[in-house]
């Protein structure tokens, strides 16, 4: 297909230039249109053009810093779906993306994917270029829904999924405010009173003279750490960080972790549900959406973060392939929950496997939001616990030396 250079103004009214295939110069121009770009010079591109507009590409993308989030692609994806099921072109459905976006990352994305479109790459192949972006379970569902034709109905499936997977990490983030602000406040409290108070009643203890209670001199000794050896915390829990960091990149550290997680009350049965719900939603959506089922389980596996759940979804693998069933291998594990496996097992036995996963993966995300919500409250108490025993702790500690101070008075 011919290249064409164009040099073009934008809404701003700068001036812009870049390279856009097309069967013809008037097809050219039309696409520079789409773009929201007013065309002022479209002719054949030379190979110093192309140098020039991938010099310019190269600039443009340079002043972006970090990736794309979330929310973004979401968003992006719903309004590609609405334009295809529209009836325009993919390549006309992505420019027209790009030019309703202001200067960003994501912009820049499109761009490069409008581009590699023209030179002949599928919609799959162009977005695997960009795997932070786009993940496998991107891809795939949609190399899988331009197989069967379905596109439109594949990328609204994966912006439920992703709006979805995002509204539960906002409201467990939302949650944690409360918790994490009253923690901040507490440590403040606790550092004034180490650092001005305890200060000032360790000099009336020295002057007055005498043996001070362990607590009293536990405390004085906390306060001595705060106010003039604070760097030895900082480097402290700087090298906790990388330590933890670098034990959990270890595979043995992180199996015997995850193994210990799910055996946590509260903590465990909350893990299971999140990957139960997990394992559900992404393999009923990759089903659905025409993927092979063993690739769907591939993909299904990297989605989940605990390793004793990933071993369960390798024999579940390695059982389809030989040519059993997935309930089996799933209600051998121990992991999944009877009612789980008894629903996979129906959906295997009527042909319903794909809406069976959805409707386990709706019971199990209210589930999840019924049990962070649970932990959450059971949380403010247990701070309240917590921080009324520091700072009772601290008063103790303060007022007992008081009363053998008292008595040393009476005796002199």
């Amino acid at each position: 297909m011919p290249k064409y250079a164009y040099r073009a103004l934008n809404k701003e009214g700068k001036q812009t230039f870049g390279i856009i295939q097309a069967d013809t110069q008037a097809l050219a121009i039309n696409d520079v249109r789409s773009l929201g770009l007013f065309p002022t010079h479209v002719r054949e591109a030379t190979r110093a053009d192309e140098r020039k507009a991938l010099r310019a590409g190269r600039g443009l993308n340079e002043l972006y810093f970090g990736g794309v989030k979330t929310k973004e692609l979401c968003v992006m994806t719903r309004q590609l779906s609405t334009l295809i099921d529209a009836g325009l072109p993919l390549l006309r459905c992505i420019n027209v993306l790009i030019a309703q976006l202001k200067p960003c990352k994501l912009r820049d994305i499109l761009r490069e994917i409008s581009s590699d479109i023209q030179s002949g790459s599928t919609f799959a192949e162009a977005l695997a270029k960009h795997p932070k972006q786009f993940d496998r379970l991107f891809v795939n569902m949609v190399r899988a829904g331009e197989v069967g034709g379905l596109l439109e109905t594949v990328l609204q499936r994966l912006a439920i999924f992703m709006e979805r997977r995002e509204m539960l990490k906002r409201r467990v983030r939302s949650a944690l405010i409360y918790p994490i602000a009253v923690i901040i406040i507490a440590m403040g409290i606790v550092a004034f009173l180490l650092m001005k108070v305890v200060p000032v009643f360790a000099e009336i203890f020295t002057e007055f003279g005498g043996e001070l209670p362990g607590p009293t001199k536990l405390l004085i000794a906390a306060g001595d750490v705060v106010i003039y050896k604070w760097w030895l915390m900082i480097v402290v829990f700087c090298w906790t960080v990388i330590g933890l960091k670098l034990m959990f990149k270890s595979k043995q550290v992180k199996r015997v972790f995850d193994r210990v997680i799910l055996k946590v009350p509260l903590i465990g049965d909350l893990v299971t549900k999140v990957s139960v719900a997990r394992f559900a939603r992404t393999l009923g959506t990759l089903v659905t959406s025409g993927v092979p089922i063993l690739q769907a389980l591939k993909i299904t596996r990297e989605t989940i973060g605990n390793e004793v759940v990933q071993n369960a979804v390798d024999k579940v693998h390695d059982s389809v392939q030989d040519g059993g069933t997935i309930a089996v291998p799933l209600d051998e594990s121990k992991v999944f929950p009877a009612m789980v496996v008894n629903m996979i097992d129906v959906g295997e036995e009527t042909g319903a496997l794909d809406s069976m996963l959805m409707k386990v993966a709706d019971i199990y995300d209210a589930e999840v939001e019924a049990a962070v919500d649970g932990m959450l409250a059971l949380m403010e108490p247990m701070i309240i616990v917590v921080l009324g025993g520091i700072i009772g702790f601290i008063v103790v500690a303060l007022y007992l030396p008081i009363f053998t101070l008292g008595d040393q008075i009476s005796g002199t």
